[in-house]
C-alpha cells in the first residue's frame, strides 16, 4: 500500500490487510450463491451561506464494511464502522443464519477498464477559504443583480468515496467516486409577496467548474429569473387539460413516475405495473427510455456499481416497446437476466438493491416550440419540486416551481401552485409529440428508496401528453 493509494484508508496495519479480506471472503461466504465483503471511506463536506454570512460549515469523515451473504432469496446482512478482522468476524456469525446455497455460486461481475470520474480528491484541491469567499462572491452577486433580492441561501458540498468489493471467489475492484454540488435559492420581494427561484449543478468532477465565474453566474440567473416570474405567477387552472413539459430537469417527472417501475425487484414480485409486460407496448411511438451509468462526470454514473458490476447503457423502452428491466446480481440471478450495473447502496451500512443511474427520454425530431403552438389551452410545465409516486400502479402527484399557462397555442402568464396528477403507464400512452431538444439535469438529483438515498441524474427533451389532471387554485 503506497502512500498515494486512496486504499490506504481501507486497509491499516494491524487492523485489516489485502490477503485478511480476501481470506475473510472465501471463508465466510464460500457456501453463498451471491454476495460480498463491501469496504468504504468517505469523506464529506458542506459550507452554507445565508442572510449574508456563513451559517454552517461541516466535515465527516466515515468508514467501515457491509458483509452480505445471499442464499436463494434471502440476505444476510451485517455492517461496522470498524474495518478491523476481529470485526469482520463478529459480523460473519450472521452469514450462519442462511440455509446453504441452493446451486452453484453466481458467477462474478465482468472486468471493466472504463473510468468515468478521476480518482482526486475534490475536498483538499481547494483550501477552506476560498470556498467561503466563493460562497461570499455568489451571494454579493447576486444580491446585486436586481432590488427585489430579499434573501440568497448558497450552498457548496463535496465528498470523495473509496470502496472495495471482495468477493468469495477471489474477484477485487476498487472504485474511486468524487462528487461536488452547488445550489442558489433567491427570495424575491415585490410589495409584501415574496417568491423563490433555485437552481443548481454539480457532478463527479472537481470544484475547479463551481468556481467558474461563468458557471456560478448563470446559476444566479437561472434562479433568479425564476424567483421574478413567481412573483408576476398567477393561480394555476384546474382540470384535465394538454401539458407539455420541459426538456432536462422535467425528466425528474420520468423518473420517479416510470423509472422506479422498471427496477427489478419490484418486477420479480409482480407489485410494478410494468410486470410481466417485457415486448409488450407500454408507450406511445417514438418514446424510448435509457439507464445510462457510463456517462462522463455524470452525477447519476458509475464505473462500476456497489456490487462490481460495470455499468453501462440499459434500453428500457425502445419506440413504445418493454425491453428489460435494471437489475442488481440477486434479482438478476432469480429472473433468469443478466445484472445490468445497477446494484446499488447508500453505504457501507446498506444491502444493494436494483436503483436507477441516469435515466432518460431520448430526444425526437419535433420542434419544441411547435408542440406549444398544438396546444390551444394547457400548461407548460418547466420546472418541478417534490413528488410522491406509488410504484404498484404508477401514480404521481408532482409539485410544479416554474409554470406558465399555454393560451392559443402560445406562453402566457406563470402560474403558481399547480400540480400535476397521472400515472406514469397511462402518461407514456398519451405522449403526442417528443422535441428535438433532448438535456440531461445539470447534477442535482437525489433518490430515494427503501430508506437509502443515492445521487441520480434525469434528462428529456420537451413532451407533449395530451391530458394529465392538473390540480390548482383558480376557480
Amino acid at each position: 500500500m503506497t502512500a498515494g493509494d486512496p486504499r490506504r484508508f481501507l486497509y491499516r496495519e494491524g487492523m485489516l490487510d489485502p490477503d485478511e479480506a480476501r481470506s475473510h471472503a472465501a471463508r465466510h461466504l464460500s457456501g453463498c450463491d451471491d454476495g460480498e465483503l463491501y469496504l468504504q471511506y468517505s469523506a464529506s463536506e458542506a459550507f452554507g451561506f445565508d442572510d449574508g454570512r456563513l451559517k454552517t460549515a461541516d466535515y465527516h469523515t466515515s468508514s467501515g464494511f457491509g458483509l452480505r451473504g445471499v442464499a436463494g432469496e434471502t440476505t444476510a446482512f451485517a455492517h461496522a464502522n470498524e474495518i478491523s478482522s476481529a470485526a469482520i468476524e463478529r459480523a460473519a456469525a450472521t452469514m450462519r443464519l442462511l440455509d446453504p446455497a441452493s446451486a452453484a455460486s453466481a458467477p462474478p461481475p465482468r472486468r471493466t477498464n472504463q473510468s468515468m470520474y478521476g480518482p482526486d480528491d475534490p475536498l483538499s484541491a481547494i483550501p477552506f477559504a476560498q470556498k467561503v469567499a466563493l460562497c461570499q462572491q455568489i451571494d454579493a452577486a447576486a444580491r446585486a443583480r436586481d432590488p427585489r433580492v430579499a434573501q440568497v441561501s448558497v450552498s457548496i458540498a463535496g465528498s470523495w468515496s473509496v470502496i472495495e468489493i471482495v468477493r468469495a471467489d477471489g474477484f477485487v475492484a476498487s472504485d474511486v467516486r468524487p462528487m461536488v454540488r452547488l445550489n442558489v435559492q433567491i427570495v424575491a420581494q415585490d410589495g409584501a409577496r415574496r417568491e423563490t427561484g433555485y437552481h443548481g449543478l454539480g457532478g463527479r468532477y472537481l470544484y475547479g467548474a463551481l468556481f467558474d465565474p461563468a458557471q456560478w453566474n448563470r446559476v444566479i440567473d437561472i434562479a433568479l429569473a425564476q424567483a421574478l416570474v413567481n412573483l408576476e405567477s398567477v393561480a394555476a387552472p384546474a382540470g384535465e387539460m394538454p401539458v407539455v413539459l420541459g426538456s432536462g430537469w422535467a425528466g425528474v417527472l420520468l423518473h420517479e413516475a416510470i423509472g422506479h417501475g422498471l427496477e427489478g425487484d419490484f418486477n420479480r414480485k409482480g407489485t410494478s405495473a410494468f410486470s410481466g409486460r417485457i415486448g409488450q407496448r407500454v408507450a406511445a411511438p417514438g418514446v424510448t427510455v435509457i439507464d445510462e451509468g457510463s456517462i462522463p462526470d455524470r452525477r447519476g454514473s458509475l464505473t462500476i456499481d456497489d456490487e462490481g458490476t460495470p455499468t453501462g447503457r440499459t434500453v428500457l423502452i425502445e419506440d413504445g416497446i418493454l425491453k428489460g428491466y435494471l437489475q442488481d446480481r440477486l434479482n438478476a440471478r432469480l429472473m433468469g437476466m443478466e445484472p445490468t450495473g445497477n446494484g446499488r447502496r447508500e453505504s457501507f451500512a446498506h444491502a444493494p438493491m436494483p436503483r436507477m443511474t441516469n435515466t432518460f427520454m431520448l430526444g425526437g425530431s419535433d420542434d419544441p416550440a411547435e408542440l406549444i403552438e398544438r396546444v390551444p389551452n394547457g400548461i407548460y410545465a418547466k420546472s418541478f419540486g417534490g413528488g410522491q409516486v406509488d410504484i404498484t400502479n404508477g401514480k404521481f402527484v408532482f409539485s410544479c416551481t416554474e409554470a406558465y399557462k399555454i393560451e392559443n397555442g402560445r406562453i402566457g402568464a406563470p402560474i403558481k401552485g399547480a400540480t400535476l396528477i397521472g400515472d406514469g403507464p397511462t402518461v407514456l400512452t398519451r405522449v403526442k409529440g417528443v422535441g428535438s431538444d433532448f438535456a440531461l439535469d445539470e447534477g442535482v438529483g437525489i433518490c430515494g428508496k427503501g430508506g437509502q438515498t443515492v445521487p441520480a441524474g434525469v434528462g428529456q427533451p420537451t413532451l407533449l401528453i395530451d391530458g394529465l389532471t392538473v390540480g390548482g387554485t383558480a376557480a
